[in-house]
C-alpha cells in the first residue's frame, strides 16, 4: 500500500466517523408527505418521539419539500434539521391550535412548535420555518394589519412560532424563521441557549410579531442574526405567568442587524422580577420606530445593562406602534390601571394597580443615531431612574416623514401617554435629550 493510498483511507475514515455518529430520522419515512397541502404534524411528531426515546439524533426534513403542520412538541436530545430547500409551515386552520402560549392566560396566542422541561434541543439547517402569519390577520392597512375580531376576548387563536419552556442547553442555528403570526422565538425559563446566524424575517405589518423574547431566561448568547419584526426584534422580560423561573440575566447580543416598527431592542414592558448583567454590542438598527428601549412598567428592576458600538436609524410610524422615533429610551412608570381581564395577568393577584421598579446603572457607549426625534429618559419619581451614562453618543435630528415628532411616547402608563418635547432645544444640545425625574450623566 502506497503512502498516498493510506492517506486517502485515513481521510475517508475521518469523514465517515462524524456522519456515522449521528442517527438520522427522516420524517418522510414515518409518512410525512411534504406537499404543502397535507398536514404532516402526526408523522413529524412520531419521528421526534422515536428519536428522543431511542437516545436522540437528527430529525431530518429533507430538501424540496414543504411540510404543512399543526402543533408539534419538540423533545430532549433531538436536533430538528431542515435542509436548504425544506420548509416547515404552520397550518392556517385556527381551530387546531388548542394549547395556550401563556399557560392559564389564553388571551395572547397558542402554541405551534413547543417544548416543556427538556434538554439538548437543536434547531438547525438552511431551511425555513414559516409561520404563515398573514393567514391569521385581518385587513391590511397602510403600515399594519388589523387584528381579526375575536368572539371571545379571552382567547386568541394566533399561533406563536417557537415556544420553549424550561429547556436547558438549547441551540438555534442558521435557519430562516419567517412570517410569524404572533411572537416568534420565545424562551421561557431557559438556561444555556445559543441563537446564532439565523434570519428571522417577520412581516413588518404584523402586530405583536416579536422576534426573540427572552423571558425569565439566563446565560443566553445571540449573535450574527438578521431580524425584521413588526413588534420588538429582541426583548428581555419577566412575565407574571412564569414567575417560578426567576430573573432574566447574563445575556449577550452581538453582531446583529435589526429593523422594527416598534422597538428594535427592548427591555420590558412586562417585568415582575429583575433583569441584569446584559450586553448589546456591535449592532445595526434601521428604519425602527424606537432604537434602544428600557420600558419598565412593573415592580421588577433593570440594572447593569451595557449598549455599545451601535448604529441607529430611527423614523416615525403611526401610533398603532409604541414609540416616537426615540433612538434611546430609558423609563420606569407604573402601568395604567387595569380592567378585570388585565388584572389577572398584568398585576399581582387580586390587584388592579401596579408599581414600577428601579432602573439604574445603564451605559450607552459609542452610539451613533439618525432620527426624527431625540432621546428620552424618565421616571415617575426623582431617582427611580438613575445612573444613566452617555459616552460618545451622537444623535442627528432629521425629520423625513409626515408624522408629528413633537412628543415622546410613555405608553403603557398611568395618565398621559405622551410628553411634549422641544425639538429646537434638543438640536442645540450635544445629545438631544428629554429627561423627567431622572439622573443622567453625559461624558
Amino acid at each position: 500500500m502506497t503512502k498516498r493510498t493510506l492517506l486517502q483511507i485515513i481521510l475517508l475514515w475521518v469523514v465517515i466517523i462524524p456522519s456515522a455518529a449521528q442517527t438520522i430520522y427522516d420524517v418522510t419515512a414515518a409518512g410525512a408527505v411534504g406537499d404543502g397541502i397535507t398536514d404532516d404534524a402526526q408523522a413529524i411528531q412520531r419521528t421526534i418521539n422515536r428519536c428522543s426515546q431511542e437516545g436522540g439524533g437528527r430529525v431530518l426534513l429533507p430538501r424540496n419539500h414543504t411540510f404543512l403542520a399543526g402543533p408539534i412538541e419538540l423533545k430532549s436530545n433531538v436536533e430538528l434539521y431542515l435542509e436548504a430547500t425544506a420548509t416547515l409551515k404552520a397550518n392556517p386552520d385556527e381551530s387546531i391550535y388548542k394549547l395556550s402560549a401563556f399557560g392559564e392566560n389564553r388571551g395572547e396566542g397558542m402554541l405551534w412548535l413547543w417544548a416543556n422541561h427538556a434538554e439538548n434541543i437543536s434547531i438547525a439547517g438552511k431551511g425555513t420555518i414559516h409561520g404563515n402569519g398573514i393567514a391569521f390577520m385581518g385587513a391590511e392597512l397602510s403600515d399594519s394589519y388589523e387584528l381579526k375580531p375575536l368572539k371571545d376576548q379571552t382567547f386568541d387563536p394566533r399561533p406563536h412560532v417557537l415556544t420553549l419552556t424550561d429547556v436547558k442547553n438549547l441551540t438555534i442555528r442558521d435557519v430562516t424563521i419567517k412570517e410569524g403570526a404572533y411572537w416568534t422565538v420565545h424562551l421561557i425559563g431557559c438556561d444555556e441557549a445559543v441563537i446564532d446566524g439565523i434570519n428571522l424575517l417577520n412581516n413588518l405589518k404584523i402586530r405583536n410579531g416579536d422576534g426573540i423574547d427572552l423571558d425569565h431566561s439566563k446565560h443566553v448568547r445571540i449573535a450574527n442574526c438578521h431580524i425584521t419584526s413588526g413588534d420588538d426584534c429582541i426583548c428581555l422580560k419577566n412575565r407574571r405567568e412564569f414567575e417560578q423561573y426567576g430573573s432574566c440575566h447574563d445575556i449577550t447580543v452581538t453582531n446583529c442587524v435589526m429593523s422594527s416598527r416598534s422597538c428594535a431592542i427592548k427591555i420590558g414592558s412586562e417585568n415582575m422580577d429583575s433583569i441584569y448583567n446584559v450586553v448589546f454590542d456591535n449592532c445595526i438598527i434601521t428604519g425602527s420606530n424606537r432604537g434602544l428601549g428600557i420600558q419598565n412598567r412593573d415592580e421588577g428592576t433593570v440594572t447593569d445593562i451595557v449598549f455599545s458600538n451601535i448604529q441607529l436609524d430611527c423614523r416615525l410610524w403611526s401610533d398603532v406602534w409604541w414609540g416616537k422615533a426615540e433612538p434611546i429610551y430609558v423609563t420606569s412608570y407604573p402601568r395604567a390601571n387595569g380592567n378585570h381581564k388585565d388584572a389577572n395577568w398584568r398585576f399581582p393577584k387580586g390587584q388592579i394597580e401596579g408599581k414600577c421598579g428601579e432602573v439604574s446603572r445603564i451605559y450607552f457607549n459609542n452610539i451613533t443615531a439618525t432620527s426624527e426625534n431625540g432621546c428620552f429618559v424618565g421616571g415617575n419619581v426623582p431617582g427611580k431612574v438613575r445612573d444613566i451614562y452617555f459616552n460618545n453618543v451622537r444623535v442627528r435630528l432629521t425629520p423625513n416623514t409626515h408624522h408629528p415628532s413633537s412628543s415622546m411616547d410613555k405608553r403603557p402608563c398611568k395618565g398621559e401617554g405622551f410628553i411634549k418635547a422641544n425639538l429646537k432645544e434638543m438640536q442645540a444640545m450635544k445629545v438631544p435629550l428629554v429627561t423627567e425625574n431622572a439622573i443622567v450623566t453625559i461624558e
